[in-house]
């Protein structure tokens, strides 16, 4: 009977994705990324079934990354993603958001790139990298003035690196007050912007010293006038 055979399809056992993948894909979207050192079986799960796993987060307009050399895997969304309200809102994808980043936020990224690849160029890819406070702190008198109290710019910057470690780019500070670089900062933002960016302030930077050293020596002239 036709009721009966309704009856009998509604009962049947859903076919369940295996426990394994189930669980790679809910902690990758759980963060966004993982990482082998943190999640060693979820990685290799994810590393050795990326097209079975792609095929899972495809009607979700997302797909995984995997980034075997830094040991790192990380969603992201699919270049052909079209959003209905593209009009009103450049990005309005709902499981992911693109975060607008300050000036200063955008500096001390792009500082901390910097200094993840110089180092892993001298210690080769995956080298764990760190970076002390202090050091970021001398790093961004390069670019920007201080603001005349130390605490209020060690606040300043462990506001950004706080806001940074939201998207998995470094860690917490440590007792010896460092931060680790985590191989996220690679992915995250377009490098070629960030160095344009660190370009331009610098020439700023020079430009303003030139102007206050021509100034000086107007100064002095003046006096021995």
């Amino acid at each position: 009977m036709p009721g009966a055979l309704a009856q009998d399809s509604l009962e049947k056992p859903l076919l369940r994705t295996p426990l394994t993948l189930r669980r790679a894909v809910q902690e990758l979207l759980k963060h966004g990324w993982l990482e082998h050192g943190t999640k060693p079986r979820l990685f290799k799960t994810i590393a050795t079934e990326t097209v079975r796993i792609n095929q899972l987060l495809e009607p979700l307009d997302l797909e995984a990354k995997v980034d075997e050399l830094r040991g790192l895997a990380f969603a992201s969304v699919l270049p052909d993603f079209l959003n209905d309200d593209a009009e009103q809102d450049e990005w309005a994808h709902p499981l992911m958001f693109r975060q607008r980043l300050t000036l200063e936020h955008s500096l001390v990224l792009a500082i901390l790139r910097r200094e993840f690849i110089q180092q892993e160029q001298q210690g080769g890819v995956g080298v764990a990298v760190r970076m002390a406070v202090d050091d970021l702190l001398l790093q961004l008198d390069t670019f920007i003035d201080r603001s005349g109290s130390d605490m209020q710019d060690r606040k300043r910057v462990l506001t950004a690196l706080e806001a940074l470690r939201k998207h998995g780019v470094v860690s917490e500070l440590d007792a010896q007050d460092y931060i680790g670089i985590r191989p996220m900062i690679v992915h995250l933002a377009n490098p070629e912007n960030l160095q344009a960016l660190l370009q331009h302030l610098k020439n700023l930077s020079a430009q303003a010293s030139s102007a206050g050293q021509s100034t000086d020596d107007g100064d002095d002239t003046a006096q021995e006038a």
